[in-house]
């Protein structure tokens, strides 16, 4: 039986994190934590000058590199510009709200995400369903799938 649990609008990236968080302890997977504070720091600022910490507006951007622990490999970059980008095992996942992050894990955790095979165009795809009628679909690059990957084919 699958519960989803809501969440409320995550506005910043620490509240992304504090929900990522959330659902690694409901799933019981470790989480490691990399935070890049400061214009100069983020990975999309790369224009901006040496110790320039704030953008232009006066505000501070903020951004999170998630690691979850545990078959699949999934990570997670939050961005301060209220998306992030999910990996799981190797699938990338780009221009993921904020706000989607915690049902997209729960989903790949309760095994609700599911590969397909396709003759045309031929590769495998990775298929995250959220509720709402929400889905989410990607390319997997590899030649092979992953253990992980291969248990989750669906025919």
């Amino acid at each position: 039986m699958i519960v989803r649990m809501g969440h409320p609008h995550l506005p910043t990236t620490e509240s992304a994190v504090r929900a990522i968080r959330e659902v690694a302890e409901e799933y019981h997977r470790e989480m490691a934590v990399t935070e890049d504070i400061g214009a100069d720091q983020t990975s999309r600022r790369t224009s901006a000058g040496a110790f320039t910490v704030f953008d232009p507006d006066g505000s501070l951007p903020h951004e999170a590199f998630v690691e979850l622990g545990g078959a699949p490999v999934v990570t997670v970059r939050l961005f301060p510009e209220d998306d992030a980008k999910i990996v799981v095992d190797g699938a990338e996942f780009d221009d993921i709200p904020r706000d989607s992050v915690p049902a997209f894990l729960r989903s790949v955790y309760s095994e609700l995400a599911y590969v397909k095979g396709r003759f045309f165009p031929p590769g495998w795809w990775l298929i995250v369903p959220l509720p709402g009628d929400e889905t989410y679909k990607e390319l997997i690059l590899t030649g092979t799938l992953t253990r992980w990957l291969s248990s989750r084919v669906r025919r």
